[in-house]
């Protein structure tokens, strides 16, 4: 089944797996995602629909939305494109996130939290988003290189404010993914993000080659920051899907109203 790119063309999800479409818009920013996990659970639309901004619904594949709870290191983020901000441009990210998409067809996540261990890195993209960024203690296994396969990799996190929600996850890397699904590709190959800021929501493109997926089991989750997202009970049972990658290059464009 063919879908719509960012750039209004009609794309299989074979292609949306090999190649982002182009930017529509001028590049803002520089990153790289390493060491990141998917861990996936369905839910009902329903209950997400409340958590999305004006103008989005959840985006349903099989009958279910679905909720990610996503651990990852941030490498190497840079304005622009010019090079990467050092110490800032550097730290462990974990993302509570909900799949949307808008009248226009933009397909896209929606952040319901982001835990991150720089306040300075939250503050602004607080201010210039309105996405949810919290301040937390994080740790997490080394920047791991080459062929992940069989690789242990933890990740542990507690926010600074609130409730102090935390989380911890541990997953053991399988093999890779020789042809990713289409639910591999409804999970991960997502080229925009639906946010609300200044009254308004708007959608900000990204793009990226293909995720070298592998599929990866859990071996431990003690998770909070899901329910505190608005979603209690449903990391009580196992993630319906859990896959790992070593991680993809993006850039992101300017943000456009909806």
């Amino acid at each position: 089944m063919a879908t719509a790119g960012s750039d209004g063309t009609r794309r299989t999800p074979r292609e949306i797996v090999d190649q982002g479409p182009p930017l529509p818009t001028r590049q803002i920013m520089h990153q790289w995602w390493r060491d990141i996990a998917f861990l996936h659970w369905r839910a009902d639309p329903a209950v997400v629909a409340p958590l999305l901004p004006p103008g989005v619904r959840p985006d349903v594949h099989d009958g279910s939305t679905w909720v990610g709870l996503i651990p990852f290191r941030m490498v190497g983020a840079g304005l622009g494109d010019t090079r990467p901000v050092p110490w800032l441009g550097d730290f462990l990210e974990t993302n509570v996130r909900l799949y949307g998409v808008d009248d226009s067809g933009r397909r896209g996540v929606v952040f319901a939290s982001l835990e991150a261990e720089r306040a300075v890195v939250s503050a602004a993209a607080v201010a210039s988003f309105g996405v949810p960024y919290k301040w937390a203690r994080m740790s997490g296994t080394p920047l791991l290189a080459g062929d992940p396969t069989g690789a242990w990799v933890s990740y542990e996190s507690r926010r600074r404010t609130g409730r102090h929600p935390r989380t911890r996850i541990e997953v053991v890397v399988g093999q890779p993914v020789a042809e990713p699904t289409g639910l591999h590709l409804f999970l991960t190959a997502r080229f925009g993000l639906h946010t609300r800021a200044f009254g308004r929501t708007w959608w900000v493109p990204n793009t990226h080659g293909p995720w070298p997926l592998h599929e990866a089991r859990l071996t431990h989750l003690d998770d909070q920051l899901v329910a505190s997202a608005g979603l209690p009970g449903l990391t009580d049972g196992p993630p319906d899907s859990v896959l790992f990658s070593p991680g993809v290059r993006t850039t992101f464009g300017l943000p456009q109203r909806l």
